[in-house]
């Protein structure tokens, strides 16, 4: 603060009692006097610069100190005069109250006021602030401060006679340009067609009335304007809240209404923004922000910090007549982004240069790093579902292309074992074949005699169409395996399967001098799957089986099949054969591709037997036979169960109890036309 001061006294307005200002002013200034002699005596006595002369500045208010504009541009004024002056300022600050009402006649009352407030000491600089403080100061300078300075402060130049002062004064004056108000309301609404100017009744308004009438009469052709400084406060809220459809509000001052009632502060502005249902517009910048839409403004903070630098020079001794500051105009248009939006007046029609303020912030401004790291997770979030998605759908290719390879691979396999088969094959189908040619023989005879014997030949020919139902069952069995088509899941017996696969291997087996004993537990749950690939896999481990015996010669060729049901594992079938075995270091190594140890074998047969019974949701393993041979286990879940996958196969030590523990003593018999059956106690049979 440059080591200033402001003494601030509030003297008396006019019509008070000037005696009793004036005694309040001594004393304060006794009191003052006072407490700078008890600095003096305190401080320690030391050499030091003299202090510079306070500066004596007198504020004429106009009607009042809260009275708009001048109220804030005073406030200004006060601070920046703290702030700029070198040396300590006493201010005073009177107020000409009774010219807002025009009463000229008592003006004498408050001349005598200040010349008993500054009585043997006159201010260093009057400041009036407003024209009306200005005119009074010119007609009664020569009785109280004829040689003081004076600044005008805040007054339009047509409000004042710039040459009824001397050389010592100037002016921080302001000049309205009221037509550039006007097309600033009817560029931003070109559909206005009533314009409501409210403004109050003083003198000084009343002035400013005909300036208006004269200069917005080019407008007349456009816009009706409906002036209301012949209302009262009331009336004046009540206009302008019913104001017609494509009104605008021109908002001048209202010091005084037309009952004489004085409109400190904003009071007005404040109730008829409420009200209003049209847009307000001002000059005034404090309005912006409050209510007013906006257009071009005088900055009152400003203009209050121009006039306090103006006077601090003034105050350090120049003259006034020297200090020229250029009129103070409108400034380029300031909107409120709000009341743009509340009345739908679009950006694009305000001049340009404009200045839009209280813009609401966007999201994207107000959050916009959370945003950014939202839009980061989810971008990252898409790309790796993406990414999973093309993965998922990379392995349904993969997964579908297996299976049609797997399908392939499976199909050419039983191409191969039907290939091994087909002397079985032949045998089944030529033994119904001859049967049927035997029985059609014998029915000829029967009926070829002088007496026919009806009732032989019709048993006959009903024995024909048994073996014949027969041979199409052996054709279907062997179609249906070697058949290729897509995957079929249904229910099926796995006890039905495992009679249709031995007899379809019945001849070969019977070549090899092999015992089939079977013990299948009835019933056993249906399984789902799909009836081709089950077949094949049963096939393999049958036919397996069967070459691990064909060199035995020193112990009997026996085949063991079974079938249970386990809650936990589901439906189980294992197939045991009497050969050399497997090693224990091989129970996996067996359902690796290509692993064999036949001269002419592939080595796929497992392993696709494995894939089939994984597709299936099941299990295949294999474990060593006791005393000898080897043990294969199959294990499917039951229809409509939920097993529960296990990591590893059971160890060998502890699998499930062999085919020979479980299977009875019964053979059954392969060397009849009729399809080989097994009983529920189990059956043997001699190949």
């Amino acid at each position: 603060m440059n080591g200033s001061a402001v003494r601030t006294t509030q003297a008396l307005h006019a019509g008070s009692t000037p005696g009793d200002s004036g005694l309040r002013c001594l004393v304060s200034g006794a009191a003052v006097l006072v407490a700078l002699l008890l600095f003096a005596a305190i401080s320690p006595a030391a050499p030091q610069a003299a202090a510079p002369p306070t500066g004596r500045v007198l504020l004429l208010h106009s009607f009042g100190q809260n009275f708009s504009p001048w109220n804030r541009i005073s406030a200004r004024f006060r601070e920046e005069l703290v702030k700029q002056s070198p040396r300590p300022v006493d201010l005073y600050e009177v107020s000409l109250q009774n010219i807002r009402v025009d009463q000229t006649g008592d003006q004498q009352t408050f001349v005598d006021y200040l010349r008993a407030l500054y009585a043997g000491r006159d201010p260093d600089l009057v400041v009036a602030m407003g024209a009306p403080a200005a005119r009074f100061f010119e007609q009664h300078r020569a009785q109280i401060f004829p040689s003081t300075p004076l600044l005008i402060a805040g007054a339009d130049v047509r409000t004042y006679r710039a040459g009824a002062f001397n050389a010592n004064d100037t002016a921080v004056a302001v000049s309205f340009d009221l037509p550039a108000l006007i097309d600033n309301i009817l560029q931003v609404m070109p559909d206005t067609t009533n314009i409501a100017v409210v403004i109050g009744d003083s003198p000084l308004e009343r002035f400013w009335v005909e300036e208006l009438r004269r200069d917005f009469a080019r407008f007349g052709n456009r816009v009706r304007f409906d002036y209301l400084n012949k209302l009262s406060f009331d009336e004046m809220v009540q206009r302008v809240a019913n104001l017609p459809p494509h009104s605008a509000v021109f908002y001048g001052s209202v010091r005084v209404d037309a009952h004489g009632v004085p409109q400190e502060e904003d009071r007005v502005f404040a109730r008829l923004a409420e009200v209003s249902k049209s847009p307000i517009f001002g000059y005034e910048d404090q309005t912006v922000g409050h209510g007013a839409v906006g257009g071009p403004q005088f900055l009152l903070q400003e203009l209050g910090r121009k006039i306090a630098a103006v006077a601090v020079r003034m105050l350090n001794g120049e003259k006034g007549g020297d200090i020229k500051t250029p009129v103070t105009r409108l400034s380029a248009p300031i909107y409120d982004w709000r009341e743009l939006q509340r009345w739908g007046i679009s950006e694009s029609r305000l001049p340009a240069g404009s200045e839009i303020r209280f813009r609401q912030p966007s999201l994207w401004a107000q959050y916009r790093w959370q945003m950014s790291v939202v839009a980061g997770v989810i971008l990252l979030q898409t790309v790796l579902i993406a990414g999973l998605l093309y993965e998922h759908r990379r392995r349904r290719t993969a997964e579908e292309s297996a299976r049609n390879s797997l399908s392939e691979l499976a199909h050419l396999n039983r191409l191969a074992t039907a290939g091994e088969l087909s002397a079985s094959i032949a045998h089944e189908i030529s033994q119904p074949l001859t049967g049927i040619v035997a029985h059609a023989n014998a029915g000829l005879l029967w009926l070829s005699g002088a007496n026919p014997k009806v009732d032989e030949a019709r048993t006959t020919f009903e024995d024909i169409v048994d073996v014949g139902h027969h041979a199409a069952d052996v054709v279907q069995n062997i179609r249906s395996f070697v058949k290729k088509s897509d995957p079929e899941n249904t229910p099926l017996d796995l006890n039905d399967l495992v009679r249709k696969v031995l007899s379809l291997a019945a001849t070969d087996l019977r070549k090899h001098d092999i015992t089939v004993v079977t013990a299948l537990s009835e019933p056993l749950p249906p399984v789902i799957g799909d009836r081709v690939q089950l077949k094949q896999v049963l096939m393999n481990l049958i036919m397996n089986a069967a070459e691990a015996m064909a060199t035995m010669t020193d112990r009997p060729r026996t085949l063991h099949v079974a079938s249970q049901h386990d809650p936990e594992m589901g439906v189980l079938v294992e197939v045991k054969d009497s050969g050399r075995g497997i090693d224990l270091e091989d129970v996996e190594g067996v359902f690796k591709p290509f692993y064999t140890t036949k001269a002419k074998g592939m080595g796929m047969g497992l392993s696709i037997s494995r894939s089939i019974v994984a597709a299936h949701r099941g299990r295949l393993w294999a474990s060593a036979g006791s005393p000898f041979g080897a043990v294969f286990h199959l294990a499917l879940p039951a229809a409509g169960s939920q097993p529960k996958p296990a990591q590893v196969d059971p160890p060998v030590a502890s699998a499930a109890k062999t085919a020979a523990d479980r299977i009875g003593e019964v053979a059954m018999s392969f060397g009849t036309p009729a399809r080989p059956s097994g009983t529920t106690g189990g059956s043997r049979g001699r190949v």
